[in-house]
């Protein structure tokens, strides 16, 4: 096999502030290393889930909106494995997030659910 593992997701914010605090204090993300880059306007967060580098979180002046529609082609969602799914639900309802019902894998009998980023990206949260 030639690849190894994912290295890292990016994300584009229309609101970096808001983004940055969603991913770091709602979420819990640890910041690896945030810079400016003065050519393009633009910040870069790096953020950590535990010891893996995951998410680059960028921000763009005026960034175009990308269509998202249920069952469009593209990547579809990002999902995070969870210990305690009702713990989650819980934290998250009490930052505010609004969190879909819980649902069971049919498959799996695992349960999930999903959320929006500040930016209507979907997460998913999935039970170990």
């Amino acid at each position: 096999m030639l690849l190894n593992k994912v290295h890292h997701i990016a994300i584009i914010s229309a609101d970096y502030a808001v983004s940055k605090r969603f991913y770091t204090e709602i979420l819990g993300l640890t910041p690896i290393r945030e810079v400016y880059r003065e050519a393009r306007d633009s910040w870069k967060l790096d953020l950590a889930l535990g010891e893996q580098y995951i998410i680059e979180l960028f921000s763009f002046p005026d960034p175009p909106a990308r269509p998202s529609r249920p069952e469009a082609v593209g990547l579809r969602h990002l999902a995070f494995e969870v210990d305690d799914l009702d713990r989650v639900v819980a934290h998250l309802e009490s930052h505010g997030v609004v969190v879909e019902p819980i649902r069971v894998d049919e498959f799996t009998d695992k349960r999930f659910t999903f959320i929006a980023d500040p930016d209507g990206l979907p997460l998913e949260f999935y039970e170990k």
